[in-house]
């Protein structure tokens, strides 16, 4: 298990109880007074420290190395049915951004998203979930697929951003990515997205133009990361939880902007401490979003999609 910094309250609590149970265990010293003192403590620092998350603090959980990644979430819904599908037709496959078919129990979903890697081949395998120009048009023909055979689309974002290389900018990255909003605002099949790590900058956009928009609850979503816009505005990665603060780039954020439809609850402690858990309430928001769109006809689906995103950024001045 690992920490981050603000849970090692957690950690030294945990240490002490596993050392008071091997203890009870070892000798005729009876501990069980010492161990339930313990966990009556460690249950209240987990309370104290998880109900009161800074911005930061959620984007620290929404990295934490243990958190499943869309690959881990596809699998687990579909239970073997998976089946990835590869390549723009033009380029390379893209191996940040990953897609494919798959069920959740009789219906069939076209998933798409951002992959991570776990270790450091994996994430220079994945690019660190940094999409080229070909991810995010290997992901368009993906929905274009998906609406030719009447399939809904599940989109699951976690990203730092598009690929910022000059490679991947002589390939047209902007272009890629504003085709990719274009089209997905009238694309003719449900759109269902998923924040489930970091959604930023126009990476995140490039899949997350849905009729259905939710973040779990340890996500953040942003036109830039905290630690860029620390550099850009004060020279220096050191203000970066002043910046996460004044992004307003969590789901409770984004929710009162109205920018996404709900927040999905994560199990306590975050995803990555029940993942069997976290998967299954995903699943869930997933099949019934899909219910609440799959009896819309056509016309009003994309309208009401439209009329979402035009209400969005409207102030009084």
């Amino acid at each position: 298990m690992e920490y981050l910094e603000f849970e090692k309250p957690i950690q030294e609590l945990e240490e002490q109880l596993s050392k008071c149970v091997i203890i009870g265990k070892e000798s005729d010293v009876d501990v069980t007074e010492t161990c339930e003192q313990i966990e009556k403590k460690l249950k209240k620092t987990k309370t104290d420290i998880y109900k009161n998350l800074t911005a930061w603090q959620r984007v620290q959980l929404s990295r934490h190395p243990s958190r499943p990644y869309t690959l881990d979430f596809i699998n687990a819904f579909t239970k073997g049915t998976f089946m990835e599908l590869h390549g723009d037709r033009n380029v390379k496959d893209d191996k940040a951004m990953i897609g494919g078919l798959g069920k959740i129990g009789n219906q069939s979903f076209m998933f798409i998203g951002q992959q991570k890697g776990y270790n450091t081949k994996t994430r220079q395998y994945r690019n660190f979930g940094m999409a080229n120009p070909e991810g995010y048009r290997k992901a368009l023909r993906l929905m274009k697929m998906a609406e030719k055979f009447g399939i809904p689309v599940v989109t699951l974002v976690d990203t730092p951003g598009a690929y910022p290389g000059m490679e991947a900018e002589e390939r047209g990255q902007g272009e890629a990515i504003a085709r990719n909003i274009y089209e997905m605002t009238i694309l003719k099949t449900p759109i269902i997205t998923v924040i489930i790590g970091e959604g930023a900058s126009g990476g995140a956009l490039g899949i997350a133009v849905g009729d259905k928009v939710y973040m779990m609850e340890n996500t953040w979503y942003s036109v830039i990361s905290p630690e860029s816009c620390s550099s850009i505005l004060w020279r220096s990665w050191e203000h970066k939880q002043k910046a996460a603060e004044a992004l307003k780039l969590t789901a409770k954020d984004m929710k009162k902007l109205k920018l996404i439809d709900s927040i999905i609850k994560e199990p306590f402690g975050g995803a990555h401490s029940n993942r069997e858990e976290a998967f299954l309430i995903v699943q869930k928001q997933i099949l019934k979003a899909y219910n609440e769109l799959k009896s819309l006809p056509t016309k009003d689906l994309i309208k009401e999609r439209m009329a979402k995103y035009d209400a969005m950024g409207v102030y009084n001045g």
